[in-house]
């Protein structure tokens, strides 16, 4: 059985179209202004009704891009999308050119009397170069939404009127389609428990009304979101394992992209074992190691889309919405995981993401 967690192809990586000249300003960034972007491709169709979810004629996203590559791609995204991931790849190979530039100018004044300013501008565009990267990552996952046709819900309080929040349409199919069978099985369980609907409710069900606290659904969206990261690494590390197994027999075997060793075998694992039934052997080590973010960026846009959408207040303010409205919002957020692990493999492969260490550690450095 087909184990792989998406049906969609992974991000290409497409090399540059042009080389372009790095200017001394916004991080050797180019702007918008200086790229020129003709005609309109892409019509974005979002939550839409009387609780106000318009999308307007932007991307609608609850995230808005803080660097003038994030914003050029969105650019890029709306009005030349078949340029999009030529854009996107020149772009990651100027802030990697740029990073890299920034150290070697470092390192050669290493033991001058500019070696503290050149160490200090490292430190900069390490900065820089980190919120761009992050933007460019969001862009990448908005792209993978729209091959399915669907937007992400824009800030939740635009949706909320009156004390009731609706999302529609709901786009179930859409953010089902992109998952294999037994993959979907688990997604469906993870769906009913966190939003208390049976798995194959009926219509007159999903539109029945519910109350919720915002602070808990903000937790449930974030919980979804590392879900659905979890959910691909298994589903690839069960893929890799099986075809593994078929060719080299049993043996320890290295990962390059799970970073672990592991066993391979026909005695430890089949090609018709299901997806739940494998992930029920897995030791609390690699169950953790499958659900934490492999990189710091990776782990800050799980934070940022969730305050993006959610806001910053933590407050136990109650509304009233619907189970569909409910299951939307898990759905896309379940999406949301599995397209960040998709991308953060990409750019990883173009632009060298900073490996995420364990909540225990960072808290400690915090402290010092």
């Amino acid at each position: 059985m087909d184990s792989c967690i998406s049906n969609q192809a992974a991000l290409p990586f497409l090399p540059s179209r042009s080389r372009r000249q790095s200017g001394d300003g916004g991080g050797g960034c180019v702007f918008p202004i200086k790229r020129k972007i003709v005609s309109s491709s892409m019509v974005v169709v979002a939550a839409a009704g009387p609780s106000r979810c318009e999308p307007g004629s932007s991307l609608n996203a609850p995230l808005e891009p803080r660097s003038a590559q994030g914003r050029f791609l969105r650019s890029v995204l709306l009005n030349k999308r078949q340029l999009f991931h030529y854009a996107a790849a020149d772009e990651l190979k100027q802030l990697a050119d740029d990073r890299e530039a920034a150290l070697a100018r470092m390192s050669l004044s290493s033991g001058f009397d500019e070696a503290s300013l050149h160490r200090r501008i490292a430190q900069l565009k390490e900065r820089y170069c980190k919120t761009a990267v992050q933007d460019i990552m969001y862009m990448l996952i908005f792209y993978k939404y729209s091959e399915i046709r669907v937007t992400l819900v824009p800030k939740l309080s635009r949706c909320i009127y009156n004390g009731r929040l609706e999302i529609w349409p709901s786009k179930d199919w859409e953010l089902e389609s992109i998952y294999s069978c037994d993959t979907l099985e688990i997604i469906k369980e993870h769906v009913s428990a966190v939003i208390g609907l049976r798995v194959n409710s009926c219509v007159t069900d999903n539109w029945a009304t519910t109350q919720i606290q915002k602070l808990h659904l903000r937790k449930v969206y974030a919980a979804s979101i590392l879900f659905g990261y979890f959910l691909k690494s298994a589903s690839l590390r069960h893929q890799l394992e099986c075809s593994l197994s078929d060719i080299h027999g049993s043996g320890y075997l290295k990962s390059p992209i799970f970073g672990c060793s592991f066993t391979t075998g026909t005695a430890q694992i089949s090609n018709k074992q299901q997806l739940r039934h494998y992930i029920s052997d897995f030791d609390p080590e690699t169950l953790q190691r499958c659900a934490k973010p492999r990189t710091e960026e990776a782990r800050n846009l799980i934070e940022k889309q969730s305050l993006a959408l959610f806001g910053t207040e933590e407050n136990d303010e109650t509304f009233v919405t619907s189970f569909s409205s409910l299951k939307r919002l898990v759905l896309e957020a379940v999406a949301f995981g599995t397209f960040l692990w998709d991308t953060e493999l990409y750019v990883d492969g173009a632009y060298k993401l900073k490996e995420n260490g364990n909540a225990e550690e960072q808290e400690g450095k915090r402290s010092i």
